[in-house]
């Protein structure tokens, strides 16, 4: 599907709106869709999928009994607010502790996170794999979790740095995965195969 602006930009001119306007502009224009900055480039995405949404069920299930205890929620379809020029991402799930700190009404600040989830699909591997994991580790997410049925692999990654993830675990759907403080909880991924 081709997106076309209200307000055009000139090329060689640089006049137009921001990215940051163009952002908000299409988040407007498209409340029930997924509207994300992923590399310097609107996403508009399509609403996820019954066995996308089934996915992530299976998925808070396993994380609501340790975030009920400690009084975290879990936040769906929140922007991630990483910095100043970098990516607005709408993880499918985002965990975040009471009273997170905010970039205005709708953004949270990565770095107030305690886990943000992506369940691949196939029009966006390869920025949940690659382009997202780089941005959530220089917004200083501590956890980031990639949950990718195509491949059969669940990837966690943390210690966030400037050039990306300092540490990766990457197991095949089926085998446990253990999540690190503040989580120490140990994921079934077999139920988060489909």
């Amino acid at each position: 599907m081709s997106i076309v602006l209200e307000t055009p930009t000139d090329a060689e001119t640089g006049e137009g709106p921001s990215l940051e306007e163009r952002y908000q502009q299409l988040s407007d224009q498209w409340p029930d869709r997924k509207v994300e900055i992923v590399d310097d480039r609107i996403v508009v995405r399509e609403v996820p999928t019954t066995q996308h949404a089934k996915l992530i069920f299976r998925l808070l299930l396993q994380l609501i009994p340790v975030m009920t205890e400690r009084g975290w929620e879990a936040w769906n379809d929140v922007a991630l607010f990483l910095g100043p020029q970098l990516g607005r991402y709408r993880p499918d799930v985002l965990v975040v502790p009471p009273d997170p700190g905010l970039w205005g009404e709708g953004h949270v600040f990565g770095k107030d996170t305690l886990l943000v989830a992506e369940v691949v699909s196939k029009s966006s591997a390869h920025d949940d794999h690659e382009v997202k994991p780089r941005g959530c580790a220089r917004g200083k997410v501590p956890l980031h979790l990639v949950i990718d049925t195509f491949a059969g692999r669940v990837r966690l990654l943390s210690r966030p740095g400037d050039k990306g993830y300092d540490h990766e675990v990457e197991v095949r759907l089926g085998e446990p995965l253990e999540l690190p403080a503040p989580w120490s909880l140990t994921l079934n991924t077999a139920v988060l195969g489909g």
